[in-house]
């Protein structure tokens, strides 16, 4: 690995766990917005926040790119695959939400790091290393314990459809991750984050017309929260989860994401009360020890190889 690969592998760290940090914001926001949209609104709560992610992405397009939205189309069955994926997190992560708690929900969402290592195993053939595999197990063992011994006895009622609803996130992730490590050379997968809002917040429209869930019922201030959301918590850590899976492994980008995991419960707890168990603590510092051990032995594996074919050349 050369000295300019290595900086864009290192910096695709750095944009990889800046998209999990912003994601992990999403339970304590939620927490934040009125009662009544809490308990009866959950189809606007998840229209609102998908329609600000593809506001977002668009004016990027537009703005910033200088491209409209022709991009969209370029992307072709790669984009429109990808874009159904994202609408599936998108719908699936914030009614899972609406029906239990922030940790129940990211407990469900550890599960992606192994789901994405065996379909990037099956559908790319991509050597996982066993560091990565002991650190996927060290990591799932941890979330284990933070929920086990926290609250993920709750599985009743709303709790267990909504962790039923939240298994749909990492499934659709795998795919998706897999979708753009193989298509990453070729298309720029950005547009379809307005795609996958786009669908999301037209599918969650019919469901509020069909379940009579018009007229809106969010206040001035719950749009506030949920642009937020949209453009903060959605629309640009998934662009740069993009950018940076084009010099990462779809399993390297699945272990990263466990960051959300981490943090997610802790703002919760510190900004909306939702208070974790000692064992949360302890098994969220597991997850963050395996996280980074298997990034410092890459680094370190990266370094060996690199001074290896320096040898070589000289």
């Amino acid at each position: 690995m050369t000295t300019v690969e290595k900086f864009l592998h290192r910096r695709a760290i750095v944009l990889m766990v800046c998209a999990a940090t912003l994601w992990s914001i999403a339970g304590v926001v939620t927490r934040h917005l009125s009662p009544e949209l809490q308990a009866e609104g959950r189809f606007e709560i998840t229209f609102w926040r998908s329609f600000f992610a593809a506001v977002f992405i668009a004016g990027w397009l537009v703005l910033v790119q200088r491209a409209g939205l022709r991009p969209v189309a370029a992307s072709g069955k790669a984009g429109w695959l990808s874009g159904a994926m994202w609408a599936v997190m998108y719908s699936g992560f914030m009614l899972a939400l609406t029906l239990t708690t922030t940790a129940n929900t990211l407990l469900v969402l550890s599960v992606g790091p192994l789901l994405t290592a065996l379909l990037a195993w099956l559908v790319l053939r991509t050597p996982v290393p066993g560091r990565t595999w002991v650190a996927i197990g060290i990591a799932t063992v941890g979330l284990a314990w933070m929920f086990a011994r926290g609250d993920g006895g709750l599985l009743t009622g709303s709790h267990l459809l909504g962790m039923s609803v939240a298994l749909m996130v990492p499934l659709a992730s795998a795919i998706n991750l897999v979708t753009l490590q193989k298509v990453r050379a070729q298309v720029d997968l950005v547009p379809a984050v307005f795609i996958g809002g786009a669908l999301s917040a037209g599918l969650m429209l019919m469901l509020m017309l069909a379940t009579g869930g018009l007229p809106f019922k969010a206040s001035a201030t719950d749009v506030v929260l949920l642009a937020v959301l949209g453009f903060f918590q959605l629309g640009l850590p998934c662009m740069l989860m993009i950018r940076a899976a084009r010099h990462l492994t779809a399993p390297e980008i699945a272990l990263l994401a466990l960051v959300e995991v981490l943090l997610g419960p802790i703002w919760a707890w510190l900004g909306a009360g939702e208070v974790p168990a000692a064992a949360t603590l302890a098994g969220g510092a597991l997850v963050l020890g395996a996280l980074v051990s298997n990034e410092i032995a890459g680094l370190r594996e990266r370094s060996a190889a690199a001074a290896r074919d320096a040898v070589t050349v000289r």
